[in-house]
């Protein structure tokens, strides 16, 4: 499925990650302010290639937020504002799919892949195709992996060159009667499309701000590090348009079949994880795929929970969210335990039913008082003016899950900074409309946590980690 959006426009973290030095308290933490400032993205062309190893029988690749290609960004806040407007339409076109699938039930088949934005999605990795280095974005809420082909009729600048499959000697055109082209409706909400007398099958993605990818089904040999995927089924874009970060395509790690994990399930075991890095310019995060958790450098055990089975919802990664607390006190909301709580590499902000987020806030504004208010920003509406302030001690927040698991949220993703000087810093948590619409773990709270995706066992699980590729 096509869940993008930006993978998420995490430039915005850029902002937010660096804000200083965070030792924890307890359930408290402290955020140091005296070092903050706005980290300077990158020229374009230290983003390319990223850097991959094998490690006891893991592929662990190399993970970048995709800001730092984009070159020098003038005015932050005003591209703050552009990329939480962008998250904020990507979750409304989850949420709008979700009811469209519930509604219409399982006759129609129509899956929750197409239609949502593209630019919030945030981070990129490296791969080999057909003998040849592109830098793609990854998205757990997409399936379908494809990259920019040559002859192209309509591209999007990227600095990588176009893949050609002329010239891979193991590319081939995936023809209609497949399975492949028949598992496209699914993976991307079209189905294949096929000539009267073209026996190659055609594909089509689109998104809900007129972004598109338009090629044809092919399958190439792929390189995840110095591990070989044979005949990998990808789609070979000839007709693409939108805002890809200079990306050459992007990953899809969802769970229908056309998916990279479902592809590599024989390789991999069908689990791969990932740790997401600070966003400032020298940081690194890892994806992992493998299910040798010897590899992982996480400071805390793996708790897990299970995947919620859905099958109206199948592609997501759906959990069963039993509570929360913040700084040590447990909250309690009507809409704990209802299985409906997706997790996102893709969405930046974590958006909670508003039950949820209005007692997260109120136990938040208890613990953290005495602070002057600044006006909100965008989507986020509970923001502080901490400019007189080296350092703040603030609560904590733990989302707990059915079984075992726990997630405690990084002592910086627990504020979006928007001004330079700490004038505006808000709360980087935002309410859905609706109580029963489903809730989103978003990427800026999972930083610095190991999350693992088990599609066997189907459960996920996550760890405190220092994320880095080292």
């Amino acid at each position: 499925m096509a869940l993008w959006p930006s993978m998420a426009v995490l430039l915005i973290l850029v902002v937010l990650s660096c804000i200083g030095e965070v030792s924890s308290l307890g359930e408290r933490g402290v955020l140091s302010l005296r070092k903050l400032q706005w980290a300077q993205t990158g020229d374009g062309r230290s983003c390319f290639s990223q850097k991959s190893r094998t490690q006891n029988g893991a592929t662990i690749l190399e993970m970048k937020h995709r800001d730092y290609c984009s070159g020098p960004i003038r005015d932050w806040e005003r591209e703050l504002q552009k990329h939480l407007i962008a998250d904020d339409v990507r979750v409304r076109s989850i949420q709008s799919q979700i009811k469209n699938v519930v509604s219409t039930q399982i006759e129609t088949q129509i899956p929750i892949s197409s239609g949502v934005r593209l630019q919030t999605l945030n981070y990129i990795v490296t791969v080999a195709l057909g003998g040849r280095n592109l830098t793609v974005i990854v998205d757990t809420g997409s399936d379908l992996t494809w990259v920019q082909c040559q002859p192209c009729r309509l591209c999007y600048s990227q600095p990588e060159p176009l893949f050609n499959p002329f010239i891979s000697p193991s590319y081939q055109s995936v023809q209609c009667n497949s399975q492949p082209c028949h598992t496209l409706q699914f993976a991307t909400g079209n189905s294949g499309l096929c000539g009267n007398n073209a026996p190659t099958c055609n594909y089509v993605v689109t998104y809900g701000d007129g972004s598109y990818s338009h090629g044809e089904l092919g399958s190439d040999h792929l390189v995840l590090g110095t591990t070989p995927v044979e005949n990998f089924v990808f789609g070979c874009g000839r007709n693409n348009k939108g805002l890809f970060g200079a990306a050459s395509g992007l990953m899809g790690l969802g769970r229908s079949d056309l998916s990279l994990i479902s592809q590599t399930s024989n390789v991999f075991g069908g689990v791969f994880s990932y740790c997401l890095p600070d966003s400032d310019a020298t940081a690194s995060g890892s994806l992992i795929l493998g299910n040798d958790t010897s590899v992982y450098k996480n400071t805390t055990p793996i708790s897990y929970t299970r995947l919620v089975p859905n099958p109206q919802l199948s592609s997501f990664y759906v959990l069963n969210l039993i509570g929360t607390s913040v700084g040590g006190v447990a909250l309690s909301s009507p809409s704990f335990g209802k299985g409906g709580i997706l997790i996102d590499s893709g969405t930046v902000i974590t958006r909670l039913p508003p039950s949820i987020y209005e007692a997260i806030k109120a136990e938040f504004l208890k613990q953290f008082s005495g602070y002057p208010p600044a006006p909100s920003f965008s989507i986020l509406e509970t923001c502080f003016n901490l400019s007189a302030y080296a350092e703040v001690n603030i609560p904590t927040l733990k989302l707990w899950f059915e079984g075992d698991g726990q997630m405690s949220v990084d002592v910086s993703g627990m504020f979006y900074i928007v001004k330079r000087d700490a004038s505006q810093v808000c709360l980087a948590l935002a309410s859905l409309a609706y109580e029963d619409e489903i809730g989103i773990i978003g990427n800026y709270q999972q930083r610095n946590t190991r999350v693992i995706y088990d599609t066997q066992q189907m459960q996920v699980g996550f760890a405190r980690e220092m994320c880095s590729f080292s």
